[in-house]
């Protein structure tokens, strides 16, 4: 079986299997859908770049490279250009992403590197006329999404946001069914998200050969090296992302979003603390924590890493799941994780929606849905604004926890109200040579 038709098959049978978990009238919907045809010409193919040669990317990179050619593959680390070029021989190796914005072949740059980077590599991608499918969280600062919402605009370029839950159709369901109020009136919503690591000290070491740890650091405050810093465990820092609350609170909460209808909007207070303190010279985010967010119709949507015994006398771990989202109405509940859905009212799942309801962005397949929009031009499901929003409601929380009391925000203005310490956060001081504008 070629590559092509292994392919077809692979996203055939994925269907059929998530179809099978679905209720009747809902997979058919589903397998209805048509999708993205691979191009049958080879100037039909795109050209693809990978910026950030680690699981994550490659993984996009693998799906992407299904609609193009890889010509490049990019990473401040030699062993990671290597793993890639393994993948993809006939790709380009590079160390600075500013060289691959240079290239003309590349009509599609995939941005998997650590979150610190996200902003700036998404930036240089749309100003050199590129596409961007960005890992989640989008940025690590508010400000910075306003930055990258304003490049989409201006540059008429297609982004997508890596929080592929969007392309779920069990968390679409429920987003649907919340909104048409199957349930009832939403009133409080439960989001369970995995506990950070709680590791350390960690003593300095030697740069691996091959490694540019400058490079790597970026804009953020230069630091001896340490391997804890780098690769996987980058996100159990507040240096380089969020903990938890960015890494998988950016899935959950943006479905917590969607469902809402403040998706492009959102929540006006977040109030928030440590469950458990941090080592001195190990991981900083907070691994252990809870929050609450008040949208401005009243709804409350606590958020809570999940090794606690309990929020309020609510099961922290819910249907045996260890991470996910719970919406309470006023007829009932729906909970909804990866491969599941369930509620307290069984009809509702086997009950079709009728035709005047509200229906959202059907996409059933990330990376395809980013691909027909580059070949479209219309909007991603994820794009800028989506990503931006659902990146600010994390730091929201992340800036909560962290200075341990009650926030108000200005969705509308996107400022913090009357807090001129929460309001700092909003934004970062980058290292020289890195701003905006050099990129």
């Amino acid at each position: 079986m070629n590559t092509m038709k292994r392919r077809t098959f692979l996203k055939t049978a994925g269907m059929a299997a998530t179809a099978s978990t679905l209720p009747g009238w809902f997979a058919e919907e589903l397998l209805a859908q048509p999708q993205v045809a691979r191009p049958k010409m080879a100037n039909d193919r795109l050209g693809i770049a990978l910026v950030g040669c680690g699981g994550r990317g490659t993984g996009d990179a693998r799906n992407a490279a299904y609609y193009g050619d890889m010509v490049a593959v990019c990473d401040v680390d030699e062993a990671q250009i290597a793993k890639a070029k393994e993948i993809w021989p006939c790709a380009k190796g590079l160390k600075d992403f500013r060289k691959v914005m240079e290239m003309d072949e590349v009509d599609v740059v995939i941005c998997g590197t650590v979150d610190h980077w996200h902003t700036l590599v998404s930036l240089a991608a749309m100003r050199a006329g590129k596409d961007v499918y960005c890992e989640k969280p989008l940025t690590l600062a508010i400000d910075e999404g306003k930055q990258l919402v304003a490049e989409e605009k201006k540059s008429g370029r297609i982004l997508q946001t890596g929080t592929q839950q969007r392309s779920d159709p069990n968390f679409r369901l429920a987003c649907e069914l919340v909104r048409n109020k199957r349930i009832g009136e939403l009133k409080e919503i439960d989001v369970y998200l995995p506990a950070g690591q709680r590791k350390g000290p960690f003593a300095p070491t030697p740069v691996p050969n091959g490694f540019d740890w400058d490079m790597w650091q970026g804009q953020t405050k230069a630091v001896d090296y340490v391997r804890e810093r780098t690769h996987l465990y980058f996100r159990y820092w507040w240096e380089y992302s969020g903990g938890t609350m960015t890494d998988w609170g950016a899935h959950h909460n943006d479905i917590a979003l969607w469902a809402t209808g403040f998706e492009r909007s959102g929540p006006v207070s977040a109030t928030g603390r440590t469950l458990v303190d941090m080592i001195p010279g190990g991981f900083t985010a907070a691994s252990e924590y809870e929050l609450a967010y008040t949208y401005p119709n009243g709804v409350v949507h606590r958020c809570r890493s999940t090794t606690a015994n309990a929020w309020n006398g609510r099961v922290v771990k819910p249907f045996g799941q260890k991470h996910g989202i719970r919406f309470q109405g006023t007829s009932g509940w729906i909970w909804v994780t990866r491969g599941h859905i369930e509620s307290s009212i069984p009809e509702i799942l086997t009950t079709p929606l009728p035709s005047n309801a509200e229906r959202l962005y059907a996409s059933n397949d990330h990376m395809e849905n980013f691909i027909d929009c580059v070949r479209s031009r219309k909007k991603a499901i994820c794009d800028a604004e989506i990503g931006h929003r659902s990146a600010t409601m994390c730091h929201l929380g992340v800036t909560a926890v962290r200075l341990g009391r009650k926030l108000k925000w200005d969705p509308v203005r996107e400022k913090y109200i009357g807090d001129a310490e929460a309001a700092a956060t909003a934004s970062r001081k980058m290292r020289k040579p890195w701003d905006y504008d050099m990129v």
